[in-house]
């Protein structure tokens, strides 16, 4: 889709601007609200899961051609990194099939969890905030959940009526890539109808690299790297009825990227995605209820993985049909909380373009689940308990079909032991039924040039997880300690045995063997964080360091294991200013897995923003500079498949103009 530079960029800005009213910075920032959360506390109250909510100019500084690179310096977050166009968030070390991707509390719903060269099909340029959940979250969300979840909040579907059209848009450009991008979000009511408008473009050329494409090779490309671009265009539309019993409405949004492969092949994909939701939500329905919320959800999602020649290879599709009621009572002998049913009905393929074999058949998957999550105060105490049940049944054509019974649970407390401060334990069981790809994988897959086999006799995955927070709430001077240890039976992995196939699985030189195999793990690690005067004006700072690892048992090491990390983010706002810089660290990572083959170097990656909010009669536009990796070091991260091959972009300035209405 082409940009249309500077025509397009002002007739947004004025339309934008008619409306904004003078936008001058309040003295304090709001608390936020965690809406995975099943009774929606602040991001401070959470005792089931860690949480932490980026919103506002913090998620637009942060804002990045992919949802892994937007989240990377969060707090126990790395990101799998392959390439500009597809880069998936992972949470402590856990990745794939085990961190759930929603979008307004309903699964995504593509198949990022398959491989790390699919992209997410979400769009964090019109997210208003994006909810991280570390931990078990599986309660709520499904075994897909096992390791955490990433929730990107637009809301589509109004659940307010505005009482005027209110709105932000923003376009920006950026040195490293060319990229030039736009984003729009637009809100407003008619009578009882609340209405919503959002879109994106953005288009991205080969990024420039500080050094040389392979690692310690100056024979390879230096400059650009080569097949790193990055397309993109999102349209969104909905609309909703809002009473003083609720609301109810719908949605839908359509998404299309196309995105290069860093490798020497020059694979590329090309990836569509329609996407229809209904959301309601009524107060009040019976005697005994606070609320009851029902939500629908169906996918149509499709790409293609292209050759060098834009030739067909592989052709994934998935179409997915979700169902969710939530109904939130009132207290009964102290306790509130939410339960639920869970319906999930999906037919998923990976076929060869040709009309050749499968890399994986076409399956259909179904999974039913009941939830309840409990709360209740004991004095200074805080208790939450809760569980699910959940049945999946995965019937391949032609193949053996496999059904999972799998049983969670979570008891977790944080007590209060001073105003201001808490101390936390929780701990859980979190069942996970192997996905399709894992249980019926057999066939090549062009753009990570493995040849995959899966294992239809594969048990359901269990993990056990114990976590011990101590954190300070209150104040100048917050901070939080988190402690955890996982343990999981049959943990999922994938091999490369180091025996090299063709295309039909015959050996020879175009493919790597990659068989998935079970194993017991452990993952352990900590977190840490202290920051000074975050929601008011004036200086803040922040300190912050995470580090896990991952064993299986008798086999060394998890591959792709986040390297140990620590930082500094120091800030200022003041009136219309705005200006900060974070410094990261991350340590060599040396702990490698029995097939791969090389330790990951430290870096040491210096970022920087600034920014002025300009009044132009009664209109406010803010005009930003962006800087990232700014000492133009050679990153590469120890969580990709492509470290060696295809480091992160060198020094980018980023420039544009946002306002907000």
């Amino acid at each position: 889709m082409p940009f249309q530079r500077s025509t397009l960029a002002r007739a947004v800005l004025l339309a934008c601007a008619a409306h904004a009213p003078s936008l001058h910075a309040a003295d304090a920032l709001p608390e936020v609200t965690v809406t995975t959360s099943p009774l929606a506390g602040s991001e401070n109250a959470q005792i089931l899961t860690p949480a932490r909510v980026v919103s506002g100019d913090e998620l637009r500084n942060r804002q990045a051609g992919s949802l892994g690179e937007t989240l990377s310096h969060e707090l126990g977050v790395s990101s799998s990194a392959f390439g500009a166009g597809a880069s998936r968030p992972i949470i402590r070390g856990l990745e794939g099939g085990r961190v759930k991707m929603l979008q307004n509390g309903m699964s995504i719903s593509d198949v990022s969890t398959l491989s790390n060269d699919h992209a997410v099909a979400a769009d964090s340029a019109t997210a208003r905030q994006i909810e991280i959940l570390r931990g078990p979250a599986s309660l709520l969300y499904g075994s897909g959940a096992i390791g955490g979840l990433v929730n990107v909040i637009n809301d589509r579907i109004p659940t307010t009526l505005a009482p005027a059209p209110t709105g932000e848009a923003d376009v920006r450009y950026g040195s490293v890539d060319r990229a030039k991008s736009l984003s729009l979000s637009l809100d407003g009511a008619a009578g009882a109808i609340g209405l919503h408008v959002d879109g994106n473009v953005r288009n991205a050329d080969d990024y420039r690299i500080p050094d040389h494409q392979v690692l310690n090779d100056p024979s390879s490309a230096s400059g650009r790297l080569p097949n790193s671009f990055s397309r993109q265009n999102s349209l969104g539309v909905g609309l909703s009825t809002v009473q003083s019993w609720g609301y109810v409405g719908a949605s839908v949004a359509t998404l299309n990227k196309r995105y290069g492969i860093p490798t020497g092949e020059g694979a590329r994909i090309d990836l569509d995605q329609t996407r229809y939701d209904i959301d309601s939500l009524v107060r009040n329905p019976f005697a005994g209820f606070e609320s009851a919320r029902l939500r629908l959800g169906y996918t149509d999602y499709q790409h293609d993985e292209l050759s060098a020649d834009n030739v067909p290879q592989t052709n994934f599709k998935n179409r997915a049909f979700e169902t969710r009621l939530e109904l939130t009572h009132q207290r009964i002998a102290g306790w509130r909380g939410t339960f639920g049913l869970q319906a999930d009905n999906e037919r998923f393929s990976a076929l060869a373009a040709d009309g050749g074999g499968a890399t994986v058949p076409a399956t259909r998957s179904r999974s039913m689940a009941g939830f309840l999550v409990e709360e209740r105060d004991f004095g200074p105490v805080k208790v939450s308990a809760g569980g699910r049940l959940e049945s999946v049944k995965r019937t391949p054509d032609g193949q053996r079909e496999r059904s999972f019974d799998l049983g969670s649970w979570s008891l977790g407390g944080l007590w209060a032991f001073q105003p201001g401060y808490g101390l936390g334990l929780t701990g859980s069981l979190a069942q996970r039924a192997p996905s399709t790809e894992e249980l019926y994988s057999s066939g090549p897959h062009e753009a990570t040039r493995t040849f995959d086999i899966g294992n239809p006799a594969f048990a359901r995955e269990t993990s056990r997880n114990l976590e011990l927070s101590l954190q300070k709430t209150a104040g100048l001077v917050r901070w939080k300690t988190n402690l955890f240890y996982n343990r999981v039976k049959n943990f999922v992995y994938g091999d490369i045995t180091g025996r090299q196939l063709d295309d039909a699985g015959n050996p020879g030189d175009e493919l790597n063997e990659r068989i998935f195999r079970q194993g017991d793990a452990t993952i352990h690690g900590a977190e840490a964080e202290i920051g000074y005067n975050q929601r008011g004006a004036g200086w803040s700072g922040r300190l912050f360091a995470d580090t896990s690892r991952g064993r299986l048992e008798n086999a060394g090491n998890l591959p792709l294991q986040p390297a140990s990390r620590f930082g500094v983010d120091v800030n200022y706002r003041q009136g219309p200013w705005r200006g900060g810089a974070s410094l990261l660290r991350a340590l060599r990572q040396d702990r490698l897995a029995s097939f791969e083959t090389s330790a990951t170097p430290g870096y040491t990656q210096l970022d920087a923003n600034l920014s002025y909010t300009q009044s132009l009669g009664r209109y406010d536009v803010t005009w930003f500079l962006l800087a990232r990796n700014l000492l133009n070091q050679d990153i590469r991260l120890s969580t990709s498949v492509l470290k060696d091959q295809a480091p992160l972009p060198g020094r980018n300035l980023i420039v544009g103009v946002r306002t907000a209405f």
